[in-house]
């Protein structure tokens, strides 16, 4: 495909010390963003996460891609530092077009497996706090500067396409909510953007090879296929840099607005737009799940990635 060119675009991604935030930030910065990246995880401070990864970094990938990465610590279940925040993008560059809601911070509050009864309301409230309240608060403060050029970008990240969600039980009945409410947000923006000439997308990546999962396997990503020895089915996951590189390829589509108020996947974007994953393949791991591991066949990638 060919290079994006993003170099005249200013881009928030809420969500950005790690994971899929980190590489959305990167691959906005690879074709010339500007990037404002948030989150709690400082060089100063860690937040509840208790990562190594920190914003800093995170800005500094960007602007080693070719774009220009601006760390900002912020607490989006705070108004009021995500109102300095907007209000600082506005003083320094009076538009915002692309925002990506990625904030999450739930893994270590998630219990799976065990009936609601069973479950710490403390942490699961706070759970949806951090999937839903930050991603509410944000878009309140944002979206009046996003929609004031037309053509604004709203990504709301998510864990499952809504049709895949509305079938399958996510395991909890909060990270089931939670992954629920993400994708019915991306709605909901796509009814308020639209009269403002604004796009808004739910986004999934697939199993995602993030630093909490490779670490979990024991494995980099340059050695990452090890880990098919304890889960044969991990031969489907996916770099963070793909779902990156399907945000990117969105933010440069001047017909994005067809995908307004869908769901879709980073396999499903990477058969329009072309792009791959960092080996050169174009994983669609959601096809793969339905078609393969949710029916207990053996893990075979063959025609999936």
């Amino acid at each position: 495909m060919a290079k994006q060119d993003l170099n005249d675009r200013v881009a928030l991604v809420a969500g950005a010390t790690r994971g899929a935030g980190r590489q959305i930030a990167v691959q906005l910065g690879a074709a010339g963003a500007t990037v404002y990246v948030t989150g709690r995880s400082t060089r100063g401070q860690r937040s509840e996460m208790d990562r190594p990864e920190t914003i800093e970094e995170t800005a500094e990938l960007v602007t080693r891609a070719g774009g220009t990465g601006i760390a900002v610590a912020v607490d989006h279940l705070v108004p009021d530092q995500v109102e300095r925040l907007v209000r600082r993008i506005d003083d320094e560059h009076g538009r915002l077009d692309v925002l990506v809601n990625d904030i999450w911070g739930g893994d270590p509050l998630a219990t799976w497996h065990k009936p609601v009864w069973e479950q710490s309301l403390e942490k699961g409230f706070r759970l949806l706090r951090l999937a839903v309240d930050t991603h509410i608060v944000t878009s309140h403060y944002a979206m009046p500067l996003l929609i004031r050029r037309p053509g604004g970008l709203a990504i709301e990240m998510g864990d499952g396409t809504t049709a895949y969600n509305e079938v399958n039980y996510r395991l909890s009945v909060f990270y089931d909510l939670a992954k629920i409410s993400v994708n019915r947000l991306a709605f909901a923006w796509s009814q308020e953007l639209a009269p403002h000439g604004g796009t808004a997308v739910a986004l999934t990546p697939g199993w995602l090879r993030s630093e909490m999962m490779l670490d979990t396997f024991g494995v980099t990503e340059e050695n990452w296929r090890d880990a098919t020895a304890k889960d044969p089915h991990f031969a489907i996951s996916e770099s963070p840099a793909y779902v990156g590189r399907a945000v990117a390829a969105l933010a440069a589509d001047p017909d994005r607005a067809r995908w307004n108020g869908r769901s879709v996947s980073s396999g499903e974007l990477a058969q329009v737009y072309g792009f791959t994953d960092l080996d050169g393949s174009r994983p669609d791991a959601w096809r793969y799940l339905v078609d393969v591991q949710d029916p207990g066949k053996p893990a075979d990638v063959t025609g999936y990635r």
